[in-house]
This record gives structure tokens, sequence and C-alpha cells, in this order.
């Protein structure tokens, strides 16, 4: 006698909902997560600031996204070759974003769709003020998503002011704006054919699979074969005696991006196991284990042990290790300061009838530290003196100043008629308060004159 072993398999799709539950929760409070005024995450435009696990950094040392980014592809990529399109299925946007329309607003909230069992059919006729209504809500919910997604980008503790002053915050609000309406329409008109057509990802993905990537697969061996090996459909219930598969179509019409899983691996698979999940209450009632499971072609098809530790995983696993080796690397040499230097146009200027020389610079100094700081410099070449500024000055945490830098000689550097020689020297910046920590060396150029100059000034 057949028992009911429906229970026995534990829903992917609750499992699934509390993962994009959390997802979606961090995603929100990332943005307001800061120690001592520095964000967790966030790359400020409008500061030209990137702030990375409570360290601000300056523009000029955004040599750390691209570790970054290559952190975020190799994840995907690693992702990939274990799980397949799980990231598409588990932790994608687009996926939450459906996730809350389809199932939660239509469904479940205003009764729109009949079950969430059902993906396949389309919304009930009429009911005009519960799909307005649901339409309005998600429009609410895109502008909260759209703002989130700014707050990466802009400050939240500024968000509101931007919006209180858009005649100075145009490109902010644009941007605030074509999220927000792309969204809307994303969801709501395009749905998963964002996945099908548009998400480039769908393509890549097939290059990452191997015979041990985990994925969902029809048993052909116990449900019956359905389609040939040109992909066409031969029936919808195998005729064998011994073939498992009812025919029922449950995988089928619970299919968000509306594919038959029987078919075998196909682009527009999300990994979101639907289809494993509609096969278990059908299976269990024949007191038999589901059709469609999670796994591997090796572990299904040949009854192999999915070989998880392989050339592919190994080599994205030293890469990330080494990418994040990388970014603590880079982002442990910190400056405190950085420190620009410009020369006029001038190369130099002869004063007191040839006796001295004067060259004219622009220093830009940046106080990329947390607290105030009063800064100064010196020259390693004993001949030549800081004419200005004559004294130290101070500079506010997190901002910049430029100084116009004259230095002089009195002594003779180079003699020689030939032609004007560029002398190296090296600039030691440094706090005052706080020298021995904070300091920057920088190389740049005094110009001496040649003998010939100096003669027509005595």
């Amino acid at each position: 006698m057949a028992c009911d072993i429906s229970n026995q398999s534990p829903l992917h799709r609750k499992k699934r909902y509390i993962v994009l539950a959390i997802i979606t929760i961090f995603s929100l409070v990332l943005p307001f997560i800061r120690e001592d005024g520095n964000h967790l995450f966030l790359l400020n435009f409008d500061h030209k600031q990137l702030n990375l696990l409570f360290v601000s950094f300056d523009m000029q040392e955004l040599y750390l996204m691209p570790f970054i980014l290559i952190l975020l592809f190799l994840g995907v990529f690693f992702m990939t070759t274990l799980g397949g399109r799980v990231w598409c299925g588990w932790a994608c946007p687009q996926t939450i974003f459906r996730t809350i329309y389809r199932d939660l607003l239509q469904t479940k909230l205003f009764g729109l769709r009949r079950n969430i069992n059902n993906k396949q059919a389309k919304t009930k006729k009429g009911m005009y003020f519960q799909k307005i209504t649901a339409i309005l809500m998600w429009s609410i919910l895109a502008f909260i998503v759209a703002s989130d997604t700014m707050w990466y980008f802009v400050p939240p503790e500024d968000y509101i002011k931007y919006l209180l002053d858009p005649t100075n915050h145009i490109v902010f609000l644009g941007f605030l704006g074509g999220i927000t309406l792309f969204l809307i329409y994303d969801v709501i008109m395009l749905k998963e054919n964002f996945c099908v057509y548009i998400c480039p990802y769908a393509r890549v993905q097939s290059v990452m699979f191997d015979d041990d990537t985990i994925q969902p697969i029809y048993s052909e061996q116990r449900g019956g074969k359905i389609y040939d090996e040109h992909g066409t459909k031969l029936w919808s219930k195998p005729p064998g005696e011994n073939d498992d598969c009812t025919g029922c179509e449950s995988c089928v019409r619970v299919c968000p991006t509306h594919i038959d899983i029987r078919k075998g691996m196909q682009l527009e698979c999300i990994n979101c196991l639907e289809c494993a999940d509609a096969c278990v209450p059908v299976m269990g009632k024949l007191g038999k284990e589901p059709l469609i499971k999670w796994t591997s072609a090796n572990a299904e098809e040949h009854g192999k042990k999915t070989q998880y530790v392989r050339f592919r995983t190994v080599a994205y696993g030293i890469a990330l290790t080494l990418a994040f080796i990388g970014l603590m690397w880079m982002g442990s040499t910190k400056e405190k300061m950085l420190l620009n230097i410009n020369r006029t146009s001038q190369l130099y200027e002869i004063r007191d009838e040839g006796k001295s020389v004067e060259n004219a610079y622009i220093f830009l100094f940046h106080n990329t530290d947390s607290k105030d700081h009063k800064y100064y410099f010196e020259i390693n070449n004993k001949d030549i003196q800081v004419i200005r500024p004559s004294k130290p000055f101070m500079l506010k945490a997190r901002k910049e100043i430029k100084k116009v830098v004259i230095l002089k000689t009195t002594k003779t550097l180079i003699d020689t008629n030939r032609e004007d020689t560029p002398i190296p020297i090296v600039v030691k910046a440094y706090a005052v308060d706080d020298k021995d920590d904070i300091v920057v060396l920088r190389k740049t150029i005094f110009f001496y004159p040649r003998e010939s100059i100096l003669k027509k000034y005595k």
C-alpha cells in the first residue's frame, strides 16, 4: 500500500522566501549602518568618496573599486559553477520584486490569481479596483526601492535635503524618477521576460556549467521521456508502464519563466525550484520520491557522487581569495592625507639682482582623516627654503585646500650655461600634531636657470 511521503521533502519555496526576505531587509538597512560618520558601504558621487568597511576613501583612492567588482563577478561565477542560476532564483532583485508583486500583492493580498501554484494563468477578469490598488502599492514600493538604490550613491542623511532642494539636484531626481518608472514597467509589464530575453547572465551561465553543477533535473529514467533529442514534445504523459510521470504538468504551470523542466536544462531556468516543490505532493500520493530534484547530471544520470571540489571551483575559490586579500591589503594602506603638486606656468622667477631663484607651485592638501589636523611640509634639499606658506595651517576633517607654495634658493645649485636645469626634490608633508603617523612624500622638480640668464640680473 502506498504511503504519503509528500511531507518528507521540505518546500524550497519557504526557504527561498526566507532568503529573499533576509536579502531585502539587509539591502534596506545596509546604507544606514555607520560608524564614526563612515558607512559600511557608500559610493558617494556627490562628495567624491568611497566608504568601505567604515573607512572613507577619496576618489584618488578608487583603486579599490576594481577589487570590489572582481569579488562580485567572481562570487557570482563561483556560485553558478556550484549551483547553476541559483543567484537568479534566490537572490536577484528582479526575482524579489516579482515575488512581492505576483505572490504577495496579486495572489495573497488581492486574490487576482487563484493560487501561487499556477503562474501561467493570467489574472482574473474584472476586479479593476484590486488591480489598480496593486499597481499603486507596487509604485510606492518601487519608489522605496529606487530610493534605497540611490542611498548607495547618496548618503541617506542627505536624501531629504536633496528632495527638498530639487533645483540644485536635478540629476539626482532624474535618476530617482527613472529608476522608479523602470521598476514599475519592469515588474508589471516586462515580468520574467527580463530574465529570458534581456538579462545577459542567462547566456553567460551556460559556459560555466559542467556535469557536477547543481540544478533542477527531471529524472527521465524514472519519469519517462517527454521530449525527443530535438526538443519536440512527444506527449504529456509517457506511455510506458514503468514511467512514473503522471502528466499532471504541475511543474509546468508553476514555472515563473514558462518552461517545461522535463525538456532538460534551459537558459530560462532560474533555479527557483518551484517545479521540484510542485512534484513533491503528486509523487508523495503515490508513495514515491519526486521526479525533479536539485542535483547534478553526474548524480542523476550516472549515479556518481557530485564533485564539489573540482578544477573550476578551486580556480574560482583561489581567485576570490586573492581578490579579497588584495582588497584588504590595499584598504589597509589608506593614507590619512593626500597631496597633489602642480607647477605654475612660469618655470622660475629671479629676484635680488640674480641672487635668489624662486619656483611657484600649487599644492592641494586633502585631509582624509576623521579628525582636524594642522599641516606643514619641508624639502629634502637644505639649499631650498620654503617661503610661502610661512607657517602650519589647519585643515578640517575630510576637507581639502589649495595652497600657493613658493620655494626659494640663494645658493648656486647648478653652474652651467647650456640650459635651465630641473633639480629633483622630495616634498615631505605631514600633520604637525601627528608627524609620525600622518606623513606623505611627493616628488617634484625645482627649476634652476642657466648662468647666462642669471648674469642679466646682476
